[in-house]
């Protein structure tokens, strides 16, 4: 049973006591019987607490958790110390508002309140890079900070996809260096892995342990943070999919070499970064008539021929 069931289950129970309740007191000033006004509001509270309760509970508190899950704990830590801030700054101009003549001094401080957090939090969160970078520099004795990091954006997020895990040159990727962010893998990836392991055919098992493998290399190495994230995209069932509408969500983009994923994810608006592409890109360019220094290692198949590689790999 999910938890939103159980929550509607308590709603739909709560809300139909209330509206027995209300339809008992309603019966008492109506002509009608009041077990009829009883049974009606009953249904009808028990209606409403079973279609709306999901809404003003799981729902909400699902939003807040993607939102927090796409914040930085710098922004999360900049909000605290701004409402922290507010709040005591409305603190202690309640008491002299509280005493301006009514309705001044009773909706004055209440104001204040909504105004000092508000703009609190705000000050904190947009100013967030001159804050840390002061603190920094208090914390190393006065030692400023090199330009390059003062005022630097917070890296996002990188979801992982199962194809490039099993590919398996993240890792190598990773270890240089470009990347940055947290590579997030979701659950549900990391399951459909463990299944490709078990596979019988013997080729997906081999594939599927290089995954994992690839993982525990990732964790071990600690060139980049990975993190094993347990939210679902709830009503979704393929596996793209599901990525999708987790990058949406959290506003980063998904890391993969699976052509057909990254095409819808592109059409949805989802960032991508496709490892085939930096592969491509990075390959050596040479221009017409150039010459080319190449050491022959073996022989080729006809008379003339042979065999070299160029720096990156590619052979001639």
């Amino acid at each position: 049973m999910s938890i939103e069931f159980f929550f509607r289950l308590v709603g739909m129970v709560t809300l139909a006591v209330l509206g027995g309740y209300l339809g008992s007191i309603l019966g008492d000033a109506s002509d009608q019987p009041p077990i009829i006004t009883i049974i009606l509001t009953g249904l009808a509270g028990a209606l409403t607490g079973l279609i709306l309760t999901p809404y003003l509970t799981t729902r909400p508190i699902r939003s807040i958790r993607w939102v927090l899950l796409g914040v930085s704990s710098q922004t999360l830590a900049s909000g605290l110390t701004g409402l922290v801030v507010g709040l005591v700054i409305a603190a202690l101009l309640a008491f002299p508002l509280s005493l301006l003549p009514t309705p001044f001094g009773k909706i004055l401080p209440f104001v204040g309140v909504l105004l000092f957090t508000y703009f609190g939090i705000a000050i904190f969160v947009m100013r967030q890079g001159d804050i840390f970078s002061t603190i920094r520099q208090i914390t190393n004795g006065g030692l400023a900070e090199s330009p390059a990091t003062v005022g630097q954006a917070v890296p996002r997020p990188i979801l992982l996809d199962t194809s490039v895990i099993i590919d398996g040159r993240i890792a190598d990727i990773a270890r240089t260096g470009f990347l940055v962010g947290t590579l997030l893998i979701p659950r549900f990836v990391l399951n459909e892995l463990q299944y490709i392991a078990d596979s019988s055919d013997n080729l997906r098992r081999m594939r599927g342990r290089r995954g994992i493998e690839v993982i525990s290399q990732l964790q071990k190495e600690a060139t980049i943070p990975v993190r094993i994230n347990d939210m679902d995209a709830e009503g979704v069932r393929e596996v793209d999919e599901k990525l999708i509408v987790l990058a949406r969500q959290l506003r980063c983009p998904i890391l993969t070499n699976d052509y057909n994923l990254n095409r819808i994810a592109e059409l949805q608006g989802v960032s991508v970064l496709n490892v085939n592409e930096l592969a491509n890109a990075v390959k050596l360019v040479f221009l017409p008539g150039e010459t080319l220094l190449v050491n022959i290692i073996q022989e080729g198949k006809e008379v003339g021929q042979g065999v070299g590689y160029l720096d990156d790999g590619t052979m001639v």
